[in-house]
C-alpha cells in the first residue's frame, strides 16, 4: 500500500475474518479494562520494547542500513517517550471530564467520558516501521481498543520483530500483526472496523478514506506532502543550514515531515547553499557511501523513482550544487544539493521523499507567500528568521499540519504537541493526548438530578410559557 509494484509479495496464510471476528468479540472486554491493566499492558509493551532493542537495530540495518545510533534515536526513543507519557497522563484520561453547565438547565450535571471506539486498524508505512506502528498502538491500547496492526511489506526483518513483540505482549484475541501486501491491505479494508489509523502518501490515503466509508467507519490520515523551508535574509544561516542538513538527510530522506525543499532569501543564498556544503562534508565526508550514518533507500523502486526526478530535474535546467553520484546495486544516491529547478519539473511537483534537496531563491515575502498558497497544504513549514514580522506572516498567512520555527522536523518529538496535517496532508492528529482522542469517542453524559426550568415548558403551550421562552432566548 505504498504506491510500489508488489505483484511478488507473498501474502500470508491466515483467516482474516477469523482474526476480526476474536477481536470484535473481545473488544467489550478489553474496553472494561481499569487503570492498572491498562498501564500493565504498556509496562509490558516498554520492557519488550528495551529487550528487543539490539534485534530492531539489527532489524532495520537489513532493511536499509540504517544506524543503530538512528534507530536509537527515530524509532526506540519515540515509542517509549510516546508510553511513558500515556502512562503519566492514563488516569486523567481515563477519568470524568466535566463540563459547565447553562443556567437553562438548572438541576443536572454534564460531563464527556471517552469510551474506545472499539475494534480499530493501524496500517502503517516503511520509513520508520516501528515508531510508526508500534506509535499508534500505544494510543489505541490506552484508550482501550482491540488492534489489528498491518506494518509495510517493504520492511520484512522489521515487521518479523515487531510480530515477535506482539505476540510476547498481547494475547490475540486483543492485538494481532499481520504481516503481507497489497492483497491482505485489500481484505483487511473489507472489514467494519469502527477506526482505521493509516500512515503513508496522500494517494492510498484516498483509498483508505474510500474503504472506510463503505462501512462509516472514522479515520486518521497521517500523510505527507511537499513541506517547504523559508530562510530570509535576517536568519542565522549556519543554524539553518547545520538543522536541515540534518532532517532532511537522516534516514536518506525518507521522512514525512522533512524539508522537501528550500526557499531562501537572494541576498543570502550563496552564503547558505555554501554553508549547506560545509555541514554536509562534516556530518557525512567526502563520501557518503563510505559514512555508517547515511541509510540507504528502502528498494530498487524507490531507487529508480528518485533517478527519474533527478533527471527530469536537471533536463529541465537544474544544477547540482552538490552530489549526484549514485549506484544501482547499493540503492544509495547522495546527499544532493540543487538549484534552478523548474517549477514543472516533477522535484518540484511530487513529495521527494529521498536526499535530494531544491533550493530556491526568492526576494519578496508576499510573493513567497502567494507561492506557497497556490500548493496543497504540506505536513509542517519551517521558518529560519530572526524576524517577528516574518514568522508572523507565514504562521497567519498559510496553512500546514504544523509549523516549525528556527528547527525542522523536531516537532515531532513533543507528545504534548498535536501531530498530523491538514486536508491533502492528513486527516486527525496523533501523540499524546491527541492519539487517546483519535482512537476515542467523546460521549456525551447528562445527568438529571433535581427538576429543572425546562420543566415548565412542556405541552400544553401558552402565554406565560411563551414570555418564559422568550426571556431565555434574550437573556440566558
Amino acid at each position: 500500500m505504498n504506491g510500489s509494484s508488489l505483484k511478488d509479495q507473498k501474502e500470508v496464510d491466515i483467516d482474516i475474518r477469523q482474526v476480526f471476528e476474536q477481536l470484535k468479540n473481545n473488544q467489550f472486554k478489553v474496553a472494561n479494562y481499569d487503570l492498572r491493566q491498562r498501564k500493565s499492558r504498556l509496562d509490558q509493551l516498554q520492557q519488550t520494547i528495551l529487550n528487543f532493542r539490539e534485534k530492531i537495530k539489527d532489524a532495520l540495518y537489513r532493511d536499509f542500513q540504517k544506524h543503530a545510533f538512528e534507530v536509537d534515536l527515530t524509532e526506540i526513543y519515540p515509542v517509549i517517550s510516546e508510553i511513558k507519557q500515556a502512562k503519566r497522563n492514563l488516569r486523567r484520561w481515563m477519568g470524568h471530564h466535566p463540563v459547565s453547565t447553562p443556567i437553562s438547565l438548572l438541576g443536572s450535571r454534564s460531563r464527556i467520558h471517552y469510551e474506545p471506539k472499539g475494534i480499530v486498524l493501524i496500517i502503517s508505512p516503511w520509513n520508520f516501521p516501528v515508531t510508526l506502528t508500534l506509535g499508534p498502538l500505544v494510543s489505541a491500547i490506552a484508550a482501550g481498543n482491540t488492534v489489528i496492526l498491518k506494518p509495510s511489506e517493504q520492511t520484512p526483518a522489521a515487521t518479523a520483530v515487531m510480530q515477535e513483540i506482539i505476540e510476547l505482549v498481547f494475547p490475540p484475541e486483543e492485538v494481532v500483526l499481520i504481516p503481507g501486501g497489497v492483497e491482505t491491505s485489500r481484505k483487511l479494508l473489507s472489514l467494519p472496523f469502527n477506526h482505521i489509523f493509516f500512515t503513508g502518501s496522500s494517494k492510498v490515503g484516498k483509498i483508505i478514506m474510500e474503504s472506510a466509508a463503505k462501512n462509516l467507519a472514522s479515520v486518521t490520515l497521517e500523510l505527507g506532502g511537499k513541506s517547504p523551508t523559508i530562510i530570509d535574509a535576517s536568519a542565522n544561516i549556519r543554524q539553518a543550514a547545520r538543522r536541515i542538513i540534518w532532517a532532511k538527510f537522516i534516514n536518506c530522506g525518507q521522512i514525512c515531515i522533512a524539508p522537501d525543499h528550500i526557499y531562501v532569501q537572494e541576498t543570502v543564498s550563496r552564503e547558505f547553499i555554501a554553508t549547506l556544503k560545509q555541514y554536509l562534508n562534516q556530518y557525512f565526508g567526502n563520501d557518503a557511501r563510505e559514512e555508517p550514518s547515511y541509510a540507504r533507500l528502502v528498494n530498487h523502486s524507490h531507487y529508480e523513482r528518485l533517478v527519474e526526478y533527478l533527471e527530469n530535474a536537471l533536463k529541465n535546467g537544474a544544477s547540482i550544487e552538490y552530489g549526484g553520484n549514485m549506484s544501482q546495486p547499493e540503492k544509495y544516491i547522495e546527499p544532493t544539493i540543487l538549484t534552478g529547478t523548474s517549477p514543472e519539473s516533477l522535484l518540484m511537483n511530487e513529495e521527494i521523499f529521498g536526499p535530494l534537496l531544491p533550493v530556491i531563491p526568492f526576494s519578496d515575502m508576499d510573493e513567497l507567500v502567494h507561492i506557497l498558497n497556490k500548493k496543497e497544504k504540506p505536513l509542517a513549514s519551517y521558518i529560519y528568521s530572526k524576524s517577528n514580522k516574518n514568522i508572523k506572516k507565514l504562521i497567519e498567512s498559510t496553512r500546514s499540519g504544523a509549523i516549525c520555527i528556527n528547527h525542522s522536523g523536531i516537532h515531532f518529538y513533543n507528545s504534548n504537541l498535536p501531530f498530523g496535517g491538514s486536508n491533502f496532508s492528513g486527516i486527525g492528529k496523533a501523540h499524546g493526548w491527541f492519539g487517546f482522542q483519535a482512537f476515542s469517542n467523546a460521549r456525551a453524559v447528562y445527568n438529571q438530578i433535581i427538576p429543572g426550568p425546562l420543566e415548565i415548558l412542556i405541552p400544553p403551550y401558552n402565554k406565560i410559557k411563551q414570555r418564559v421562552l422568550d426571556f431565555a432566548i434574550k437573556y440566558l
